[in-house]
């Protein structure tokens, strides 16, 4: 039976599944509110390790060192949502996991996760799941040629996707798919995309950051801007949507929505039941970051004030890019911030940076370019 724990004290441990850029900046922002992280994973050397108080180098499913690392600490939680559900039940035995498994089930699947939303009363576009080489002529001709496929598990950046069109040699793709379990989305003509990263408490307090706009480029994030130029009601309706899942999954921690913008209509894209790289803003423009929050969240505490200071422009740091560091220093309104990444490889997140402006300020999304 897993154990019920008042607030943390200081000192305390929080064991953290994952030992990237997010484990990293979770174990900062753990310690700067006096508790100790113990980092779980598979990887040798990771960006997490190099800040965290321990960490334990195994496999998600070594249930001999998972129970040491439950016996370690005071409250687990994970920092991507790839994590085996298996390995968070095992250590939901000992401990409490933070945020439930229940998140991670509907986030691991995307065919579970998009009938969740729908029975949230919530808006995604539509879709069809895909087994069988019928399944897709019959998404293909339901789209009139045009969808995504997406694989439903451990996709992310445009890995595991294909676009679908009118004129798709279909035997060829379903050849590519190989039998990875499926779904066919209805590409939608949207008009940008969008995030909006909310928080709930152990009391059920909630509090959502500004939504911020989202550019990629080769499927990746690129830049987010906050604000956005969305109306006051399209803001409110998205943060309304994140604080609904929250109470839906009985969630605890920081979740994020990712959001398409078709015109006056907001369709949700994807649940990330963790921190965000489009919240990365937060640490130099909010009175509390996502990770801050986060932390407070998994630790019973109340939740801080997420009210932004600052207008911003975040924007990732790829491969070699990590290089002009001494460049981008010369400003001092440039917050830089280095993972701990060893091997720059092309289109890497080695980093990011913050620009921060005065309200009113921010630099039009239109033409943007850092470099």
């Amino acid at each position: 039976m897993t154990k019920q724990v008042p607030p943390l004290r200081s000192g305390s441990i929080i064991g953290i599944l994952g030992t990237g850029q997010l484990g990293r900046m979770l174990s900062l922002a753990g310690a700067q509110l006096g508790f100790k992280t113990h980092i779980y994973g598979p990887e040798e050397t990771a960006p997490a390790s190099e800040v965290s108080w321990q960490t334990t180098t195994a496999d998600y499913r070594d249930e001999t060192a998972l129970a040491r690392f439950a016996q370690s600490v005071d409250v687990v939680t994970y920092e991507f949502e790839n994590v085996p559900q298996e390995t968070a039940n095992f250590l939901s035995q000992f401990v409490p996991v933070r945020p439930p498994v229940r998140a991670l089930e509907v986030a691991q699947d995307r065919l579970t996760e998009k009938n969740f939303l729908k029975d949230c009363g919530l808006s995604v576009a539509d879709f069809q799941d895909i087994q069988t080489y019928e399944d897709l002529k019959t998404a293909h001709q339901s789209f009139e040629g045009k969808g995504i496929i997406k694989t439903r598990r451990f996709g992310y950046d445009g890995k595991g996707q294909w676009r679908m069109t009118p004129e798709t040699d279909l035997t060829a793709l379903f050849h590519e798919i190989d039998n990875r379990p499926t779904i066919c989305e209805a590409f939608i003509p949207f008009d940008g995309e969008v995030s909006v990263v909310a928080a709930r408490s152990v009391s059920g307090q909630t509090a959502t950051f500004d939504m911020a706009e989202n550019i990629h480029e080769n499927h990746i994030l690129r830049h987010s801007f906050v604000p956005t130029g969305l109306a006051e009601n399209l803001k409110q309706q998205a943060s309304d949507m994140a604080c609904h899942l929250l109470m839906e999954l009985d969630y605890i921690g920081v979740l994020t929505l990712e959001i398409f913008v078709c015109q006056d209509k907001l369709l949700i894209n994807e649940i990330a039941p963790r921190v965000h790289n489009s919240g990365h803003w937060t640490i130099d423009a909010c009175a509390t970051d996502q990770f801050e929050q986060h932390m407070r969240a998994v630790a019973g505490w109340p939740l801080g004030s997420p009210q932004r200071q600052y207008d911003a422009v975040m924007t990732n740091l790829l491969g070699s890019e990590i290089n002009q560091i001494g460049t981008l220093s010369e400003d001092k309104m440039t917050k830089i911030h280095f993972y701990g990444k060893h091997e720059a490889k092309a289109g890497r997140k080695m980093g990011h940076i913050s620009r921060l402006f005065e309200a009113g300020q921010r630099p039009n999304i239109e033409g943007y370019k850092l470099f």
